[in-house]
């Protein structure tokens, strides 16, 4: 009889109605995978030989409800800590209220939903969970190892004392010696060229550093140069200022190496903190007298301004200092058999015995794909195929109860005869 028959296919039809249904309903969520009910026929095996040839079959099962891993289309936000992964790879988001460390059991999960932001503590969040990846030392360099918490410090960055200053110039090779000695800063008659730069001490205040530039008048390509610091020249100044000599193609000769001076503070900080003045890249040409470089290694105090990912995952923080820092990176995990990942909803996977363990990397890196910030990935649910497989679907529980019908009529005929 065929009640079997129809009946697995009247489930399976309902089966698939509930699959499609549920991707319509997730057509608009972000980082959402379409899934798909696949079927297989189902028979009556023998003990010896299997199912004998002239069998009908008793009906049809679900063998599995797969998810479809194509990447969907990617919609920018304007939101600086919203992301869409290009490619292949997960975000490691990771539960805050588990265990303590990134890799116990229980507290990873994976997502493709990189609606983003940062909580009162400076974690990067999606929802409570925290994006996973390694944080930047002092230096800005990306430290290597386990994946952790990502933090967006929001404090005020600290200041830096100057230590050196790169500063070249053009001297014009044309100037004429000043015809007024000795250097007087507030008479330009007795120097040929001046600039300055800002400095800072251990506290972040700025000290202003004055160079004079005065052309030998008696020795060709000689020139000195006088530094002062908050107008008053400086302890270390040689007398007559720091030769600087030239070639005669005009580069410079000496000095060679950076001469330092101390510039005093009465601010708190260390005082007197020293500077290297570094002249190389200097030259005499025939041109007019203009700062080449003119850049220390300290700035003042600063306030995060603005942040934002690149596509490798780098996270840049800008400061109200002028100063960017590399804050981390986040980290992504490609798996060998995305379809054996376990759903846990909330747009989460958490790792199956058949999806294999993650590969974990940088974007762009191996077969992780690349970062879109300020962007989102939005379902690859087509609605209109969705909407096709729906009356496919219907159509397929239809005949199947149109089967049992048939059935009992049959079965009715059955009963009626005499």
């Amino acid at each position: 009889m065929g009640f079997q028959q129809a009946l697995s296919g009247v489930n399976a039809a309902s089966q698939q109605l509930s699959v499609i249904g549920n991707n319509v309903a997730n057509a608009s969520t972000v980082g959402f995978k379409g899934s798909r009910a696949e079927f297989a026929d189902m028979y009556a095996n023998g003990f010896s030989s299997g199912a004998a040839t002239n069998q009908a079959g008793i009906g049809v099962q679900v063998a599995a409800v797969t998810q479809g891993f194509n990447t969907a289309n990617i919609t920018s936000t304007g939101r600086n800590l919203d992301l869409a992964i290009n490619g292949n790879g997960f975000f490691i988001v990771k539960d805050p209220t588990s265990a303590t460390t990134a890799n116990s059991t229980g507290s990873i999960s994976y997502t493709r939903d990189g609606e983003f932001q940062q909580d009162k503590n400076g974690y990067i969040v999606n929802g409570t969970s925290r994006l996973q990846g390694w944080m930047a030392d002092a230096n800005g360099n990306i430290v290597p190892g386990p994946v952790g918490d990502l933090i967006l410090s929001t404090s005020q960055q600290q200041p830096k004392g100057s230590t050196k200053v790169d500063l070249s110039v053009n001297l014009n090779s044309a100037s004429t010696s000043p015809a007024v000695t000795p250097l007087d800063p507030t008479n330009s008659s007795t120097y040929n060229y001046t600039t300055s730069t800002n400095v800072y001490d251990s506290l972040g205040n700025t000290h202003v550093l004055n160079y004079y530039y005065v052309k030998d008048p008696v020795t060709p390509n000689t020139w000195s140069v006088s530094v002062y610091a908050d107008g008053s020249a400086t302890a270390l100044t040689p007398a007559g200022g720091q030769p600087v000599t030239f070639n005669s193609n005009g580069t410079l000769a000496t000095p060679t190496t950076p001469f330092t001076v101390s510039v005093p503070s009465t601010t708190g900080s260390s005082s007197p903190f020293n500077v290297a003045i570094n002249l190389t890249g200097t030259t005499q040409f025939a041109s007019q007298n203009a700062i080449v470089t003119n850049q220390g290694d300290g700035y003042p105090p600063g306030q995060l301004t603005s942040f934002a990912f690149d596509k490798t995952g780098v996270l840049t923080a800008n400061y109200s200092n002028g100063q960017t820092k590399t804050v981390g990176q986040l980290a992504l995990a490609t798996f060998a058999n995305p379809q054996g990942l376990q759903q846990q909803g909330g747009n989460r996977w958490t790792e199956g015995s058949a999806s294999g363990s993650p590969a974990v990397n940088v974007p762009g890196a191996s077969n992780a794909g690349l970062i879109t910030a300020s962007a989102l990935e939005d379902s690859n649910v087509d609605l209109t195929s969705q909407l096709v497989d729906m009356i496919t679907a219907q159509r397929y529980y239809q005949a199947n109860a149109q089967t049992i019908k048939t059935e009992d009529q049959v079965m009715q005929t059955l009963i009626n005869l005499r």
